[in-house]
Protein backbone atom coordinates (compact mmCIF):
# COMPACT_ATOMS: atom_id res chain seq x y z
CA UNK A 1 0.00 0.00 0.00
CA UNK A 2 1.85 2.72 -1.48
CA UNK A 3 2.18 6.26 -0.37
CA UNK A 4 1.02 9.40 -2.16
CA UNK A 5 3.76 11.12 -3.48
CA UNK A 6 1.92 14.71 -2.44
CA UNK A 7 1.09 13.87 1.15
CA UNK A 8 -2.08 15.30 0.48
CA UNK A 9 -4.25 12.24 0.83
CA UNK A 10 -4.89 8.63 2.36
CA UNK A 11 -3.01 6.01 0.45
CA UNK A 12 -5.30 3.46 -1.71
CA UNK A 13 -8.11 4.56 -3.31
CA UNK A 14 -9.50 7.11 -0.84
CA UNK A 15 -8.31 10.76 -2.19
CA UNK A 16 -8.64 13.19 0.57
CA UNK A 17 -8.52 16.74 -1.29
CA UNK A 18 -6.36 19.24 0.01
CA UNK A 19 -7.50 21.62 2.75
CA UNK A 20 -8.62 24.43 0.27
CA UNK A 21 -11.30 22.20 -1.14
CA UNK A 22 -12.44 20.76 1.98
CA UNK A 23 -15.91 22.76 2.91
CA UNK A 24 -16.25 22.88 6.19
CA UNK A 25 -19.20 25.15 7.60
CA UNK A 26 -17.55 27.37 10.00
CA UNK A 27 -19.65 26.94 13.48
CA UNK A 28 -21.11 24.10 12.52
CA UNK A 29 -21.95 21.96 15.56
CA UNK A 30 -21.98 18.92 13.33
CA UNK A 31 -17.93 19.12 13.05
CA UNK A 32 -15.47 20.23 15.35
CA UNK A 33 -15.02 23.96 15.39
CA UNK A 34 -10.96 23.54 14.17
CA UNK A 35 -11.01 20.10 12.46
CA UNK A 36 -7.51 20.53 10.80
CA UNK A 37 -5.39 21.07 13.77
CA UNK A 38 -6.93 19.06 16.49
CA UNK A 39 -4.92 17.82 19.07
CA UNK A 40 -5.49 15.23 22.12
CA UNK A 41 -6.27 18.55 24.40
CA UNK A 42 -8.75 19.43 21.49
CA UNK A 43 -10.55 15.70 22.12
CA UNK A 44 -10.44 16.24 25.96
CA UNK A 45 -12.15 19.47 25.44
CA UNK A 46 -14.79 18.40 23.20
CA UNK A 47 -15.32 15.35 25.50
CA UNK A 48 -16.22 17.33 28.44
CA UNK A 49 -18.12 20.07 26.69
CA UNK A 50 -21.55 19.88 24.96
CA UNK A 51 -24.06 21.19 22.51
CA UNK A 52 -24.59 25.21 23.25
CA UNK A 53 -28.13 27.08 23.07
CA UNK A 54 -30.20 28.74 25.73
CA UNK A 55 -33.04 31.10 25.88
CA UNK A 56 -36.06 31.70 27.47
CA UNK A 57 -39.09 29.00 27.16
CA UNK A 58 -41.16 31.91 25.56
CA UNK A 59 -38.69 32.02 22.82
CA UNK A 60 -36.55 28.71 22.82
CA UNK A 61 -39.54 26.32 22.32
CA UNK A 62 -41.26 27.93 19.59
CA UNK A 63 -37.98 28.52 17.54
CA UNK A 64 -37.26 24.75 18.38
CA UNK A 65 -41.25 23.80 17.24
CA UNK A 66 -40.78 26.31 14.14
CA UNK A 67 -37.83 24.66 12.97
CA UNK A 68 -39.39 20.82 13.01
CA UNK A 69 -42.38 21.91 11.13
CA UNK A 70 -40.34 23.77 8.60
CA UNK A 71 -37.94 21.00 8.31
CA UNK A 72 -38.53 17.34 7.71
CA UNK A 73 -41.53 16.29 6.53
CA UNK A 74 -41.87 13.55 9.52
CA UNK A 75 -42.80 16.20 11.69
CA UNK A 76 -45.69 16.91 9.80
CA UNK A 77 -47.06 13.95 9.17
CA UNK A 78 -46.58 12.39 12.77
CA UNK A 79 -43.65 9.90 12.00
CA UNK A 80 -40.35 11.28 13.23
CA UNK A 81 -40.59 8.99 16.91
CA UNK A 82 -40.88 6.11 14.41
CA UNK A 83 -37.02 6.53 14.26
CA UNK A 84 -35.95 9.11 16.92
CA UNK A 85 -35.02 7.03 19.76
CA UNK A 86 -33.11 4.57 17.68
CA UNK A 87 -31.41 7.04 15.79
CA UNK A 88 -30.69 9.83 18.00
CA UNK A 89 -26.86 10.61 18.85
CA UNK A 90 -26.27 8.68 22.21
CA UNK A 91 -29.42 6.44 23.12
CA UNK A 92 -29.88 5.35 26.88
CA UNK A 93 -31.44 1.97 27.86
CA UNK A 94 -35.13 3.64 27.79
CA UNK A 95 -34.69 4.67 24.41
CA UNK A 96 -34.24 0.80 23.27
CA UNK A 97 -37.80 0.14 24.81
CA UNK A 98 -39.33 3.23 23.87
CA UNK A 99 -38.77 2.92 20.43
CA UNK A 100 -40.84 -0.39 20.43
CA UNK A 101 -43.56 1.49 21.51
CA UNK A 102 -46.85 1.08 18.93
CA UNK A 103 -47.30 3.24 16.15
CA UNK A 104 -49.90 5.05 18.03
CA UNK A 105 -48.22 6.26 20.65
CA UNK A 106 -45.06 7.72 18.31
CA UNK A 107 -48.03 9.68 16.54
CA UNK A 108 -49.13 10.74 20.19
CA UNK A 109 -45.62 11.38 21.25
CA UNK A 110 -45.16 14.00 17.65
CA UNK A 111 -48.28 15.51 18.67
CA UNK A 112 -47.08 16.25 22.06
CA UNK A 113 -44.00 17.65 20.98
CA UNK A 114 -45.76 20.26 18.52
CA UNK A 115 -48.59 20.68 21.26
CA UNK A 116 -45.33 21.43 24.10
CA UNK A 117 -43.35 24.06 22.21
CA UNK A 118 -45.77 25.82 19.43
CA UNK A 119 -49.02 26.11 22.33
CA UNK A 120 -47.63 26.08 25.77
CA UNK A 121 -45.05 28.42 25.75
CA UNK A 122 -47.80 31.20 25.12
CA UNK A 123 -49.20 30.34 28.67
CA UNK A 124 -46.87 32.50 30.04
CA UNK A 125 -48.73 35.23 29.01
CA UNK A 126 -52.35 34.04 30.14
CA UNK A 127 -52.00 34.72 33.82
CA UNK A 128 -50.89 33.45 36.71
CA UNK A 129 -52.70 29.88 36.85
CA UNK A 130 -51.46 29.43 32.63
CA UNK A 131 -48.19 30.55 33.83
CA UNK A 132 -47.57 27.81 36.47
CA UNK A 133 -49.26 25.19 34.08
CA UNK A 134 -46.49 26.36 31.45
CA UNK A 135 -44.19 25.79 33.59
CA UNK A 136 -45.35 22.02 35.27
CA UNK A 137 -45.71 20.77 31.48
CA UNK A 138 -42.39 21.92 30.78
CA UNK A 139 -40.93 20.68 33.27
CA UNK A 140 -42.68 17.35 33.15
CA UNK A 141 -41.59 17.25 28.99
CA UNK A 142 -37.75 17.87 30.08
CA UNK A 143 -37.70 15.43 32.42
CA UNK A 144 -39.03 13.21 29.84
CA UNK A 145 -36.67 14.21 27.69
CA UNK A 146 -33.66 13.42 29.96
CA UNK A 147 -35.50 9.65 30.85
CA UNK A 148 -35.36 9.34 26.90
CA UNK A 149 -32.26 10.15 25.92
CA UNK A 150 -28.38 11.04 26.22
CA UNK A 151 -28.80 14.89 25.42
CA UNK A 152 -26.61 16.38 27.67
CA UNK A 153 -26.63 19.29 30.04
CA UNK A 154 -29.17 21.02 27.77
CA UNK A 155 -32.59 19.58 29.25
CA UNK A 156 -31.30 20.24 32.66
CA UNK A 157 -30.62 23.92 31.85
CA UNK A 158 -33.84 24.49 29.84
CA UNK A 159 -35.52 23.79 33.16
CA UNK A 160 -34.26 26.85 35.64
CA UNK A 161 -36.60 29.17 32.69
CA UNK A 162 -39.49 27.33 33.94
CA UNK A 163 -38.78 27.96 37.63
CA UNK A 164 -39.74 31.62 37.30
CA UNK A 165 -43.17 30.44 36.36
CA UNK A 166 -43.72 29.48 40.27
CA UNK A 167 -44.61 32.11 42.21
CA UNK A 168 -44.04 32.69 45.81
CA UNK A 169 -47.95 31.40 47.07
CA UNK A 170 -46.93 27.99 44.82
CA UNK A 171 -43.59 27.89 46.27
CA UNK A 172 -44.83 28.67 49.78
CA UNK A 173 -45.00 25.25 51.53
CA UNK A 174 -41.69 24.55 50.59
CA UNK A 175 -40.28 26.68 53.36
CA UNK A 176 -40.74 26.37 57.27
CA UNK A 177 -44.07 29.20 58.60
CA UNK A 178 -43.93 31.02 62.14
CA UNK A 179 -42.58 33.91 63.44
CA UNK A 180 -39.01 34.97 62.07
CA UNK A 181 -38.93 32.39 59.53
CA UNK A 182 -38.44 33.18 55.60
CA UNK A 183 -41.69 33.25 54.77
CA UNK A 184 -42.65 35.60 57.26
CA UNK A 185 -39.95 37.62 56.74
CA UNK A 186 -40.84 38.03 52.72
CA UNK A 187 -44.77 38.45 53.89
CA UNK A 188 -43.25 41.43 55.97
CA UNK A 189 -41.46 42.70 52.87
CA UNK A 190 -44.96 42.41 51.17
CA UNK A 191 -46.80 44.39 53.45
CA UNK A 192 -44.53 47.74 53.77
CA UNK A 193 -44.33 47.41 49.84
CA UNK A 194 -48.00 47.17 49.55
CA UNK A 195 -48.27 50.25 52.32
CA UNK A 196 -46.04 52.14 49.97
CA UNK A 197 -42.80 52.07 52.42
CA UNK A 198 -39.82 51.78 50.25
CA UNK A 199 -36.34 52.06 50.51
CA UNK A 200 -34.19 55.22 50.05
CA UNK A 201 -32.78 55.25 46.93
CA UNK A 202 -29.05 55.13 46.92
CA UNK A 203 -25.95 55.47 44.19
CA UNK A 204 -25.93 51.87 44.02
CA UNK A 205 -29.80 51.20 43.49
CA UNK A 206 -29.54 54.26 40.80
CA UNK A 207 -26.58 52.22 39.00
CA UNK A 208 -27.71 48.93 38.41
CA UNK A 209 -31.15 49.99 37.08
CA UNK A 210 -29.20 52.16 34.47
CA UNK A 211 -27.19 49.09 34.03
CA UNK A 212 -30.16 46.71 33.93
CA UNK A 213 -32.55 49.07 31.68
CA UNK A 214 -29.02 49.36 28.87
CA UNK A 215 -28.75 46.07 29.32
CA UNK A 216 -32.44 45.30 28.26
CA UNK A 217 -32.15 47.91 25.15
CA UNK A 218 -29.38 46.15 24.10
CA UNK A 219 -30.48 42.82 24.56
CA UNK A 220 -33.83 43.72 22.46
CA UNK A 221 -32.14 45.62 19.83
CA UNK A 222 -29.47 41.93 19.16
CA UNK A 223 -32.95 40.44 19.09
CA UNK A 224 -34.37 41.96 16.13
CA UNK A 225 -32.64 39.75 13.52
CA UNK A 226 -33.37 36.60 15.66
CA UNK A 227 -37.36 37.35 15.34
CA UNK A 228 -36.87 38.10 11.62
CA UNK A 229 -35.17 34.79 11.27
CA UNK A 230 -38.33 33.49 13.56
CA UNK A 231 -40.50 34.33 11.70
CA UNK A 232 -39.20 34.08 8.39
CA UNK A 233 -39.87 30.42 6.46
CA UNK A 234 -36.51 29.78 5.41
CA UNK A 235 -35.66 30.07 9.33
CA UNK A 236 -32.02 29.19 10.32
CA UNK A 237 -30.98 27.23 13.23
CA UNK A 238 -27.94 26.83 15.57
CA UNK A 239 -26.90 30.40 14.28
CA UNK A 240 -24.86 33.69 15.89
CA UNK A 241 -25.85 37.00 14.29
CA UNK A 242 -23.51 39.14 16.62
CA UNK A 243 -19.53 38.77 17.14
CA UNK A 244 -20.40 38.60 21.04
CA UNK A 245 -22.99 35.80 20.29
CA UNK A 246 -25.09 37.38 22.77
CA UNK A 247 -28.15 36.40 21.25
CA UNK A 248 -28.48 33.58 19.30
CA UNK A 249 -31.27 31.24 17.57
CA UNK A 250 -31.12 27.44 18.19
CA UNK A 251 -33.25 24.49 17.08
CA UNK A 252 -32.86 20.80 17.86
CA UNK A 253 -33.79 17.61 15.75
CA UNK A 254 -34.90 19.88 12.77
CA UNK A 255 -34.50 16.87 10.33
CA UNK A 256 -34.77 13.43 11.73
CA UNK A 257 -31.47 10.28 10.44
CA UNK A 258 -33.86 7.44 9.32
CA UNK A 259 -31.14 4.78 9.46
CA UNK A 260 -28.13 4.86 12.34
CA UNK A 261 -24.94 4.29 10.48
CA UNK A 262 -22.10 4.00 13.09
CA UNK A 263 -18.13 4.27 12.53
CA UNK A 264 -16.34 1.66 13.69
CA UNK A 265 -12.19 1.96 14.25
CA UNK A 266 -10.13 -1.09 14.22
CA UNK A 267 -6.63 -2.08 14.45
CA UNK A 268 -4.64 -5.09 13.36
CA UNK A 269 -1.11 -6.35 14.39
CA UNK A 270 -1.19 -8.46 11.25
CA UNK A 271 2.35 -7.13 9.02
CA UNK A 272 -0.55 -7.02 6.23
CA UNK A 273 -3.62 -5.40 6.18
CA UNK A 274 -5.01 -6.80 3.15
CA UNK A 275 -4.23 -10.88 4.71
CA UNK A 276 -7.47 -12.73 4.58
CA UNK A 277 -6.42 -13.91 8.18
CA UNK A 278 -5.65 -10.29 9.52
CA UNK A 279 -7.64 -9.74 12.66
CA UNK A 280 -9.17 -6.45 13.61
CA UNK A 281 -10.22 -5.69 16.40
CA UNK A 282 -12.51 -3.10 17.66
CA UNK A 283 -11.99 0.09 19.79
CA UNK A 284 -14.94 1.46 21.88
CA UNK A 285 -16.24 4.24 22.99
CA UNK A 286 -17.04 5.30 25.99
CA UNK A 287 -20.60 5.69 25.13
CA UNK A 288 -21.51 5.39 21.89
CA UNK A 289 -22.68 2.00 19.98
CA UNK A 290 -20.09 -0.24 19.13
CA UNK A 291 -20.15 -4.15 20.53
CA UNK A 292 -23.73 -5.41 20.10
CA UNK A 293 -23.93 -6.85 23.31
CA UNK A 294 -23.27 -3.68 25.15
CA UNK A 295 -26.30 -2.05 26.98
CA UNK A 296 -26.83 1.58 25.91
CA UNK A 297 -25.61 4.03 28.40
CA UNK A 298 -26.85 6.38 30.67
CA UNK A 299 -24.87 9.20 31.48
CA UNK A 300 -27.06 12.34 31.32
CA UNK A 301 -26.68 15.59 32.18
CA UNK A 302 -22.74 14.43 31.58
CA UNK A 303 -21.86 14.60 27.84
CA UNK A 304 -18.75 12.58 25.85
CA UNK A 305 -18.21 15.07 22.68
CA UNK A 306 -16.24 12.07 20.98
CA UNK A 307 -18.94 10.09 20.89
CA UNK A 308 -21.02 12.87 19.96
CA UNK A 309 -18.63 14.23 17.05
CA UNK A 310 -18.41 10.09 15.99
CA UNK A 311 -21.97 10.53 15.09
CA UNK A 312 -22.41 13.31 13.48
CA UNK A 313 -18.98 11.89 11.26
CA UNK A 314 -20.98 8.41 10.47
CA UNK A 315 -23.46 10.61 8.09
CA UNK A 316 -20.44 12.81 6.74
CA UNK A 317 -17.19 10.96 4.95
CA UNK A 318 -13.82 11.75 6.70
CA UNK A 319 -13.28 14.34 3.94
CA UNK A 320 -15.34 16.44 6.23
CA UNK A 321 -13.94 14.93 9.15
CA UNK A 322 -9.95 14.98 9.22
CA UNK A 323 -9.77 15.11 13.05
CA UNK A 324 -10.86 11.36 13.06
CA UNK A 325 -7.45 10.59 10.63
CA UNK A 326 -5.64 12.00 13.45
CA UNK A 327 -7.19 10.41 15.91
CA UNK A 328 -6.25 7.18 13.77
CA UNK A 329 -2.92 8.25 14.44
CA UNK A 330 -2.81 8.68 18.02
CA UNK A 331 -4.14 5.19 18.10
CA UNK A 332 -1.27 3.83 16.16
CA UNK A 333 0.97 5.26 18.55
CA UNK A 334 -1.09 3.30 21.63
CA UNK A 335 -1.49 7.34 22.91
CA UNK A 336 -2.59 7.05 26.75
CA UNK A 337 -4.32 10.72 26.06
CA UNK A 338 -6.37 9.54 23.35
CA UNK A 339 -6.67 6.72 24.68
CA UNK A 340 -8.17 8.11 28.02
CA UNK A 341 -11.27 8.86 25.92
CA UNK A 342 -12.27 5.12 24.49
CA UNK A 343 -13.72 2.42 26.76
CA UNK A 344 -11.77 -0.41 25.62
CA UNK A 345 -8.54 -0.24 24.01
CA UNK A 346 -8.09 -3.63 22.55
CA UNK A 347 -4.26 -3.35 22.37
CA UNK A 348 -3.70 -2.55 26.03
CA UNK A 349 -0.22 -3.79 27.54
CA UNK A 350 1.00 -4.91 24.49
CA UNK A 351 2.24 -3.69 21.59
CA UNK A 352 0.66 -0.53 19.11
CA UNK A 353 -1.40 -1.96 16.24
CA UNK A 354 0.29 -2.11 12.64
CA UNK A 355 -2.84 -0.83 10.86
CA UNK A 356 -6.03 1.26 11.73
CA UNK A 357 -8.96 1.30 9.69
CA UNK A 358 -12.28 2.81 9.94
CA UNK A 359 -15.78 0.71 9.02
CA UNK A 360 -18.97 1.81 8.22
CA UNK A 361 -21.62 0.15 9.65
CA UNK A 362 -25.48 0.71 9.84
CA UNK A 363 -27.30 -0.26 13.07
CA UNK A 364 -30.80 -1.41 14.16
CA UNK A 365 -32.21 -2.09 17.55
CA UNK A 366 -32.64 -5.86 18.31
CA UNK A 367 -36.27 -6.68 18.84
CA UNK A 368 -37.27 -7.15 22.36
CA UNK A 369 -38.16 -11.14 22.73
CA UNK A 370 -36.21 -11.93 19.62
CA UNK A 371 -33.81 -14.29 18.78
CA UNK A 372 -30.99 -11.47 18.82
CA UNK A 373 -31.91 -10.34 22.21
CA UNK A 374 -31.93 -13.60 23.46
CA UNK A 375 -28.53 -14.12 22.48
CA UNK A 376 -27.84 -10.79 24.55
CA UNK A 377 -27.56 -8.12 21.82
CA UNK A 378 -29.36 -4.69 22.33
CA UNK A 379 -27.81 -3.96 18.40
CA UNK A 380 -28.01 -5.96 15.05
CA UNK A 381 -25.62 -4.47 12.27
CA UNK A 382 -24.65 -4.82 8.83
CA UNK A 383 -21.51 -3.79 7.02
CA UNK A 384 -22.00 -0.54 4.52
CA UNK A 385 -18.32 -0.69 3.62
CA UNK A 386 -14.98 1.09 4.42
CA UNK A 387 -14.97 4.35 5.83
CA UNK A 388 -11.64 5.28 5.31
CA UNK A 389 -8.73 2.73 4.39
CA UNK A 390 -6.41 0.29 6.49
CA UNK A 391 -3.09 3.10 7.68
CA UNK A 392 0.11 2.98 9.29
CA UNK A 393 2.30 5.75 10.74
CA UNK A 394 4.27 5.43 7.42
CA UNK A 395 1.46 6.06 5.46
CA UNK A 396 0.66 8.98 7.91
CA UNK A 397 3.87 10.50 7.60
CA UNK A 398 3.18 13.04 5.20
CA UNK A 399 -0.48 13.41 5.73
CA UNK A 400 0.46 14.61 8.91
CA UNK A 401 3.07 17.04 7.91
CA UNK A 402 1.23 18.33 4.89
CA UNK A 403 -0.86 19.63 8.07
CA UNK A 404 1.71 20.37 10.35
CA UNK A 405 0.23 18.01 12.80
CA UNK A 406 3.16 16.70 15.89
CA UNK A 407 3.99 13.66 14.78
CA UNK A 408 2.50 10.92 17.55
CA UNK A 409 5.18 8.83 18.65
CA UNK A 410 4.57 4.97 19.69
CA UNK A 411 4.32 4.54 23.68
Amino acid sequence: MGVPASGDGLPGDFPVPSLDSVSIAQGDPHVPDRPVGLSVADFQNHARSGPSGGGSHSSLSPRQGLIKIRGDQCWRDLTCMDFHYETQPVPNPVAYFLHHSPWWFHRFETLSNHFLELVVPFFVFLGRQMCILHGALQILFQMVLIISGNLSFLNWLTIVPSLACFDDATLGFLFPSGPGSLKDQVLRMQEEEARGARAPRTHGSVARHTVNLALGVLVAWLSVPVVLNLLSPQQVMNSSFNPLRIVNTYGAFGSITKERTEVILQGTASPNASAPDAKWEDYEFKCKPGDLKRRPCLISPYHHRLDWLMWFAAFQTYEHNEWIIHLAGKLLANDAQALSLLALNPFAGRAPPRWVRGEHYRYKFSRPGGTHAAEGKWWIRKRLGPYFPPLSFQDLKGYFRSREWPYPKPE
